[in-house]
Parts: C-alpha cells; sequence; structure tokens
C-alpha cells in the first residue's frame, strides 16, 4: 500500500474526534516465564517499553498508549541469554539480541495481538492475528468500555500446536511442536500469501490450512483477507483499557521446559518480512473496512 496514502487515511479520521488516552495490560497465565514485545507502526514513535520479562501469573503494569498509536502485541517463549551474551528465544524471538526489541518484529511464527488506537469514526481497531503463525493461545479484553457487536473480548484460545501438520511445525531439540506456521510463512507461495496474482479479496480465499487455524481461533485472522469474521472496534475513550492475557487456559498451552535451549529462526529474513507487511495490511483492511460500513 502507498504509505502516503494509508497516512491519509489514518488523520483523515482521527482528526475528526479528540486525542484519547488507552491502556493495555499484559498478563501471564501460562505455566511459565513470558516475554511480551512490542512493535510500532511505521512513522510512529515507539512504546517506551518493547519487550520485558513475565512471570507465570503475573500482570505488567498498564501500558499507556500515545494517542493514535498503532502496533502489534505478542509473547516469546523459553528466552535465556547464550554465553555471547545474546538474548534469544524458542518461539516469537525478535532477534535484537536483548530483553527489548527494540523496533524489531516477532519471527514467525507467532501469535500477534493488533490495534490501531483513535482510528477512523474515533473507533479503536483490534484483531487477534495467525497471519504469521501460532505460538501461544490468547485472548484481548476490553475493560471500562460498553460492550457491543463489535466491542467484546476476542479469543484464540486453542491449541493451534497440538493439531499442526507436520509441514508447518516448529519444534524444539525435544521434537515437541512448540509453533505452528502459516501456509504463508512455511511455504512463501502467492496463493497462500495473498501476493502477485492472489493480491485481491476475491483471488485469495483460505486453504486448508486456514481452515484450520480458523476453526480453531474462529475470531481470528487466518489469512490476509479474513476480515469480516476477525476485525473489532471500541469507541476511543479516556478509560478504555485492553487485557491482553496469553493462555487463558493454561492446561491447554504448549509445555516449554525449563531448561529448553532457545532456537530462534535467525535465517528467517524472509519470513520476518512477511510479519511487518501482514501487520501494515491490516491496518489497511481497517480503514477500508471502515470507510465502506461509513459510506
Amino acid at each position: 500500500m502507498d504509505a502516503p496514502l494509508l497516512l491519509f487515511l489514518f488523520f483523515a479520521g482521527t482528526s475528526l474526534c479528540g486525542v484519547q488516552p488507552a491502556m493495555v495490560t499484559i498478563k501471564n497465565n501460562c505455566p511459565y516465564t513470558i516475554w511480551p514485545g512490542t512493535l510500532t507502526g511505521a512513522g510512529i514513535p515507539p512504546l517506551p517499553n518493547t519487550g520485558f520479562e513475565l512471570a507465570v501469573g503475573a500482570s505488567s503494569a498498564p501500558i499507556q498508549i500515545p494517542p493514535h498509536w498503532s502496533g502489534r502485541f505478542w509473547a516469546r517463549t523459553s528466552c535465556a541469554t547464550g554465553p555471547t551474551g545474546s538474548f534469544a528465544c524458542q518461539t516469537a524471538d525478535c532477534a535484537s539480541g536483548a530483553v527489548t526489541c527494540n523496533g524489531a518484529g516477532a519471527i514467525p511464527p507467532a501469535s500477534l495481538v493488533e490495534f490501531t488506537f483513535d482510528g477512523y469514526n474515533g473507533q479503536d481497531f483490534f484483531d487477534i492475528s495467525l497471519v504469521d503463525g501460532f505460538n501461544l493461545p490468547v485472548t484481548v479484553e476490553p475493560v471500562g468500555v460498553a460492550a457491543s457487536a463489535t466491542c467484546t473480548p476476542v479469543a484464540c484460545p486453542g491449541n493451534v500446536n497440538a493439531g499442526c501438520q507436520p509441514e508447518l511445525a516448529l519444534k524444539d531439540a525435544s521434537g515437541a511442536t512448540v509453533g505452528c506456521k502459516s501456509a504463508c510463512v512455511a511455504f512463501n507461495q502467492p496463493q497462500f500469501c495473498c501476493s502477485g496474482a492472489y493480491a485481491t479479496a476475491a483471488t485469495c480465499q483460505a486453504s486448508g490450512y486456514a481452515s484450520y487455524f480458523k476453526a480453531m481461533c474462529p475470531q481470528a485472522y487466518s489469512y490476509a483477507y479474513d476480515d469480516k469474521t476477525s476485525t473489532f472496534t471500541c469507541p476511543s475513550g479516556p478509560n478504555n483499557n485492553y487485557l491482553i492475557t496469553f493462555c487463558p487456559v493454561p492446561n491447554i498451552a504448549t509445555p516449554v521446559a525449563a531448561n529448553s535451549s532457545p532456537i530462534p529462526a535467525r535465517d528467517s529474513v524472509v519470513k520476518s518480512a512477511a510479519a511487518i507487511l501482514s501487520f501494515r495490511y491490516h491496518v489497511f483492511f481497517f480503514f477500508l473496512s471502515a470507510a465502506l460500513a461509513y459510506i
């Protein structure tokens, strides 16, 4: 998408409504430590903390969201500092070499929570995306906002890893599946990535792989054009809070051994780029869908 057009759509919507702050809190309901990470959209100042450790059962301090912020949250697993002092994680590593991600996105597969605050027509847009794959179950719950058909808790509570096809599976040293790649990430083919000749909603349809993700997580994006059942909005407001919970049902979370060695996919340059592109696709679709509804 053309960057000037994206910026025009963004500010055209937000200029009509007041600047309203919001808060995001992250809770770790997994039976092991996680390391949440954040990535801010292009041209927007990053959050003060782009990555941190979160113990079992702990919740982060509320994260204050700047006006008009857009970006994504995810959680890394089985992280450690190696002999050279470089920090790395087994799943969703951002390859920054540190606990903070510092502008780097998650290496797929990773379960993503995406937001655009104070967007078109005074709305906060949010979704759970499995476009780049899955590593942890996750839910997003609006707090302090009047519920509606579109302003509602969103969940991907199932363990996608449990039935992940072998060709999509990311395995640890013991052979256990710790992540499930999307077909786009695994094969990098246009029909799975909605690119090239498949770059429209009419030509890019859900594959059998995407259908499995959708069956496990009906409210989450399973591929790039999965907008109708996967985009949610709440009216922007000064008291809006959003609670992100990883492993909302802890007994179905994929076990991660305490001594499991991090195996980051550092050769995944194309896959990392795909993660950034999927975020830009979603921001575009947020505004396009809202604009069409408004018209």
